[in-house]
């Protein structure tokens, strides 16, 4: 996620975000947000690993906050791929059905699925099966 937001300020991509947002009538301001949300969403998810003395309650809580954010992203990114004025030589791969938003989507949710399954085994006294 941080190197998409990373790469979307620099030519092409930084164009192909661009029009996309415009032709899908999203704020101006959305073309900034889109990227800094995407790299802070990276960030996001990197930290547990690259901050090793965080507590497990503490990694977890980065994760979820984390997968909001992509939950939200990844609607936007949706609603784009579905707007007719977007061109599919804008999108990712040139592919307008909302294939890859929807994979990262459902990625995000297996994610915060195995945080929440961790919590309610702790709750439960029960341990997560593999």
């Amino acid at each position: 996620m941080f190197l998409f937001g990373f790469l979307k300020f620099f030519p092409p991509i930084s164009g192909w975000f661009d029009i996309q947002i415009q032709q899908s009538h999203l704020p101006h301001v959305a073309i900034i947000a889109g990227k800094v949300t995407e790299m802070i969403t990276g960030t996001l998810f990197l930290l547990p690993w690259l901050w090793k003395t965080l507590s497990p309650k503490s990694r977890d809580l980065l994760l979820l906050l984390a997968c909001s954010i992509l939950f939200t992203q990844m609607g936007v990114a949706i609603y784009v791929h579905l707007q007719p004025g977007v061109p599919a030589s804008v999108l990712p791969l040139g592919i307008k059905p909302p294939v890859i938003p929807v994979v990262v989507l459902l990625l995000g949710l297996l994610t915060a699925f195995g945080i929440w399954k961790e919590w309610r085994a702790e709750n439960t006294g029960d341990t997560p099966h593999p």
